[in-house]
């Protein structure tokens, strides 16, 4: 579980295709500090278990599923990431509840200067992500904790503030570049529960007919 708030930009060392899967490698020294081998890390958004960690960089395996669903298939040596490590339960919730668990890869609209070192960042959303996003609700971008700031069909809109630009990898962002979303999971449990109330009930069928009943005496 994560927060969406970015402890450091890693650049990856590698990554290797293999025929199943792959291995990525990436560089950091913040996250690392207090790492254990099967601590879970998020890379941009990708709940990834580390392996083979070093002062300065770690190692995870991409499953073909992680591969297929993410836009992490399109990183290369020198690609830089965001990196969080998983949440304790003394920590501050800053951003919102981020699982690590991708729902779907958009594309960057535009990035837009907004002065003051603030920008405007639309995304194109999925088809079937659309309905889950609300004016001022949650988003999870490359892992980074975003409010939803404007919505116009597939277009979502964000606020990014000096901080954010700074501390992430937006501040690389082009035009068409493929972003990991994770919609809120509140709104995902609450769609559930919705569908589960509307549905018909069906009731067992009772073995006591009017036959059995003057069996018994009734």
């Amino acid at each position: 579980m994560f927060t969406g708030i970015i402890e450091e930009v890693g650049a990856v060392e590698h990554l290797e295709k293999r025929a199943s899967g792959a291995a990525l490698r990436i560089r950091a020294t913040t996250i690392t500090r207090d790492a254990k081998e099967g601590d879970s890390i998020s890379v941009s958004g990708v709940c990834l278990t580390a392996r083979a960690i070093t002062a300065d960089a770690f190692s995870a395996d991409l499953s073909p599923e992680t591969l297929n669903r993410t836009a992490l298939r399109t990183l290369r040596a020198g690609s830089q990431v965001n990196l969080e490590r998983a949440l304790l339960p003394t920590t501050r919730l800053g951003g919102h509840i981020v699982q690590g668990h991708v729902d779907g890869v958009g594309k960057v609209e535009s990035l837009r200067e907004l002065g003051d070192g603030n920008w405007w960042l639309t995304i194109e959303i999925p088809n079937d992500l659309e309905h889950y996003c609300v004016f001022k609700g949650s988003i999870s971008v490359d892992g980074v904790s975003l409010t939803i700031a404007a919505l116009e069909g597939k277009q979502v809109s964000a606020a990014v503030i000096p901080h954010t630009y700074a501390n992430t990898t937006m501040r690389e962002y082009r035009r068409s570049q493929p972003v990991n979303l994770e919609i809120d999971i509140l709104a995902k449990y609450v769609e559930k529960m919705l569908a589960a109330r509307d549905m018909p009930v069906t009731r067992p069928k009772s073995e006591l007919t009017e036959e059995k009943l003057r069996e018994l005496g009734y």
